[in-house]
C-alpha cells in the first residue's frame, strides 16, 4: 500500500488499543493480541497499536515493533493497521523501515523527542521518515510538533505517502486553515480528530473539514464507540447527544482529574471487564479506588444507552 493518496479505513471507529503487561511489567504479547482480535469482532475501521493509548511513550523501540508486528499478524489484513513512531529521529527512520518489511499499513508519525523545532527543523523531521520507506504516513499535530498551514503544504507537494494530518493541539482555526490548504496541494488528504476523547469534539471538527476520528474510547467500551460512530455517521443528533450526556461528558470529567487518566481509564476499564492488561507504566498512575468506582458507574451507564437504543 505505497503512494496513495488516502488509506483504506473501513466504515468503523479508528481503534487505539492498549498495550498490555504481565505481573512482570514486560510486555504482553499474548494479551495484547487477544484483546485486539476480541475487538475486531465489533467492526473498527483501522488499528493503531503502539500509539497513544498503547503507551508509545512508555515502550522501548524493540517492544513497540513487537506490538505492532503482533498486531498485523492478528489482523491478517482486513482492516489497516498503523503502528505508531515518533521520538528520536534516528529511532523513528529505523522503526519506519522495519514496520513495512513487516506488513504495517502506513504509520502514524508521533512528535519528536521533547525539544521544540522551527517549522523547518518540523519539515526535516517529517521528510526524514517520509523519506525513509514507502509507508503512508499521518503526522500528529501536537505537543511541540505543531505545524503551520505552509509547512504541511510543503510537505504534501515534497511527499506523495504523506497521506493524513492528524490534530491533537485543539486550535480548530488553524485546523480549518490546514485543511483549505491541504486541498489546494493535493485532494484526498485524510484529516483525523485526535484530540483525547476525540467524540466530545467530533462535531465541531466535522464542520471544520475533519471526518475521521481517534476512539480511545472504543478499546474499553466498543459497543457504546460503535453506538455512537453509527449515530455520527447518520446525522443522529438525538442518539449522539445522549451518548455525549451520560457517557463521554462524565468520561471527560473524570479524565480531567488526574493527568495521564486518558490511558489510566480505558486499561482500568478493561480489567473491570476481566481483561487482564495490567497498569499502566510510569510516569502514568492507575486510578485511585474512588475513580475507578466513578469509571465502573460510567460504564454501566454507556451500557444502559446503547441497550435502551
Amino acid at each position: 500500500m505505497s503512494h496513495q493518496q488516502s488509506i483504506a479505513f473501513a466504515d468503523g471507529p479508528l481503534y487505539f488499543p492498549v498495550t498490555a503487561f504481565g505481573a512482570d511489567g514486560e510486555v504482553d504479547l499474548e494479551r495484547t493480541t487477544s484483546v485486539i482480535e476480541s475487538s475486531l469482532e465489533h467492526g473498527p475501521g483501522g488499528v493503531f497499536p503502539a500509539c497513544g493509548t498503547g503507551e508509545f511513550h512508555a515502550l522501548s523501540p524493540a517492544e513497540a515493533i513487537a506490538v505492532a508486528r503482533a498486531t498485523v499478524h492478528v489482523v491478517d489484513g482486513a482492516i489497516p493497521v498503523l503502528p505508531g513512531v515518533g521520538g528520536p529521529v534516528g529511532g523513528a527512520v529505523a522503526a519506519v523501515r522495519e514496520l513495512e518489511a513487516s506488513g504495517a499499513d502506513g504509520v502514524l508519525l508521533l512528535p519528536p523527542y521533547l525539544v521544540g523545532a522551527s517549522q523547518e527543523g518540523l519539515y526535516r523531521y517529517v521528510s526524514a521518515v517520509a523519506g525513509a520507506s514507502s509507508l503512508p504516513v499521518i503526522i500528529y499535530h501536537r505537543g511541540v510538533a505543531a505545524y503551520t498551514a505552509d509547512t504541511v503544504a510543503r510537505l504534501l507537494a515534497d511527499h506523495d505517502n504523506i497521506v493524513g494530518f492528524k490534530d491533537g493541539i485543539g486550535d480548530v482555526a488553524r485546523v480549518q486553515e490546514i485543511v483549505l490548504r491541504a486541498g489546494e496541494v493535493r485532494p484526498g488528504v485524510q484529516f483525523f480528530n485526535g484530540l483525547l476523547t476525540a467524540e466530545a469534539s467530533q462535531s465541531a471538527y466535522h464542520a471544520a473539514g475533519v471526518p475521521l476520528y481517534s476512539s480511545a474510547a472504543f478499546a474499553m467500551a466498543p459497543e457504546v464507540a460503535t453506538a455512537f460512530y453509527r449515530a455520527y455517521r447518520a446525522a443522529d443528533t438525538a442518539t449522539v447527544e445522549r451518548l455525549l450526556r451520560g457517557f463521554y461528558h462524565p468520561l471527560v470529567h473524570l479524565r480531567d482529574t488526574t493527568p495521564g487518566y486518558a490511558v489510566s481509564l480505558i486499561k482500568a476499564g478493561l480489567r473491570l471487564a476481566g481483561h487482564e492488561v495490567g497498569g499502566v507504566r510510569a510516569p502514568l498512575v492507575d486510578p485511585s479506588p474512588e475513580h475507578l468506582a466513578e469509571l465502573e458507574r460510567i460504564l454501566a451507564v454507556g451500557q444502559e444507552l446503547v441497550s435502551a437504543a
